[in-house]
């Protein structure tokens, strides 16, 4: 395969990017990829640390033009952080903050020279190592998992045809999410540098600040976040500024929340389906869609209980974490994560699915169920932990009665302020024994 090309855009004045409201051309970011490409050190790995999104993709290019392969640690945790460069010799953090970092250092410069102007676009070979991911550890050590660049290409092309991106030329990419992360690399950086659309510097995390960049920004819109933000949205008074597409991960997005995502946003909402060993896998509108839909170049097939995901988007197959069932090569139901099932009574459930009935209730903002420490006799049985301010636990446990198998009903119920999840919506195993402990 010949070599791909780092961004499709061909005219240099056209906008690659925005920070507070000033656009950066194609031709300021590929002079700013050549000049920090010109001072990075000698090594092999770099952990990019950059949390403006903008000085993150400069240093994410600038590694490809040198030949080195970004580490993404699975989360912005320091010690996450450590633990990921203390499995590789040759490697320094970029950053862009005055924070310590463990191992060489290196701060992105505060104005970078332009010495020449870029005769093209570069261009690498597909196989060339591009980034290496870590699954987020949330059932057991963080694993590394390398990404090509081809792969990554070909991911962000068939993603984009896929939800559509193909009719929103210049549209502002503005997202809630980690650019760290496999699902802000691919749905964020990697959308912008293969579709044109421009990437918005900041990241809004707030839902009056997420509300502020969007109405700010020209139309087209693309946001690009989480059920949880999702939520966090729709529940502040006042309407929402429109957007011409909203991107979410799964995390699970029940139906209801997506149908009001839709009309809040007067926008179509897509799911990305994927994991930090493969990438993304598969796309549907939530609202139109039970089934998932593989991406161009990604087949699925069974052996017994185990899914496995491959095809020539796909560098080495790979068995996936979840329970899936499966149509056909492309079509598929996600029913859940493995680590989900539960056996309570000889009778099988999943706590996913338990989290998206209690999410029906009227009132409840947030739920988690959790498996209570195994008893030292009688059966096992389940806690509860949820945020629905001005419910009761009886209340709550009567509604459950009316949805779920009495086996699945909670041994306990505890009502909290809130949850504290990740920045992709995820509740850690730190947080989930702190839970437990309760």
């Amino acid at each position: 395969m010949s070599d791909l090309k780092l961004l499709r855009a061909t005219d240099c004045t056209a906008s690659f990017a925005c920070r507070a409201g000033i656009s950066i051309s194609v031709g300021q970011f590929l002079g700013d990829v050549a000049s920090l490409a010109a001072i990075l050190p000698e090594h092999r790995h770099v952990a990019n640390q950059c949390q403006d999104r903008y000085r993150f993709a400069v240093g994410f290019a600038a590694a490809l033009c040198r030949g080195q392969i970004t580490l993404l640690p699975p989360s912005e945790a320091p010690g996450q952080l450590a633990m990921v460069l203390a499995g590789y010799d040759d490697v320094y953090c970029l950053t862009d903050s005055v924070s310590a970092l463990p191992g060489p250092t290196i701060r992105y410069p505060q104005a970078l020279a332009h010495h020449s102007v870029p005769q093209s676009v570069p261009a690498f070979p597909a196989g060339q190592p591009a980034a290496i991911l870590f699954t987020s550890g949330s059932t057991g050590q963080p694993q590394p998992h390398l990404r090509s660049w081809g792969l990554l290409v070909s991911s962000a092309l068939s993603a984009g045809a896929e939800i559509g991106v193909a009719g929103l030329a210049d549209a502002a990419l503005i997202g809630t999410v980690p650019h760290q992360h496999s699902y802000g690399l691919e749905s964020l950086i990697m959308l912008a540098l293969q579709h044109g659309l421009v990437l918005h510097a900041e990241r809004p995390f707030y839902p009056a600040d997420i509300r502020d960049q969007l109405a700010r920004a020209p139309r087209p819109r693309v946001l690009v976040t989480t059920p949880v933000h999702l939520r966090l949205l729709l529940a502040e008074a006042g309407d929402l500024p429109p957007v011409d597409l909203v991107l979410s991960a799964t995390a699970p997005l029940p139906e209801a929340l997506a149908c009001a995502a839709e009309d809040g946003f007067a926008a179509p909402l897509y799911e990305i389906y994927g994991c930090s060993e493969v990438g993304q896998l598969a796309s549907r509108r939530t609202v139109h869609d039970a089934e998932w839909r593989c991406l161009d170049g990604i087949t699925l097939r069974q052996d017994g209980a185990a899914t496995w995901a491959g095809g020539p988007a796909i560098a080495e197959e790979q068995r996936l974490c979840d329970i899936i069932e499966l149509r056909d090569g492309r079509h598929f139901r996600l029913l859940g994560r493995n680590s989900d099932l539960v056996n309570i009574a000889g009778k099988r459930g999943s706590l996913d699915a338990l989290n998206a009935q209690m999410m029906t209730i009227d009132g409840v903002r947030d739920v988690a169920f959790v498996m209570a420490d195994e008893p030292a006799d009688g059966p096992a049985r389940l806690i509860a932990f949820v945020v629905a301010p001005g419910l009761e636990a009886p209340t709550l446990l009567a509604a459950l009665r009316q949805l779920i198998d009495p086996a699945f009903l909670p041994r306990r119920l505890h009502l909290v302020d809130s949850l504290r999840r990740n920045t992709l919506g995820k509740i850690t195993r730190e947080t989930m024994a702190q839970l437990r402990a309760l």
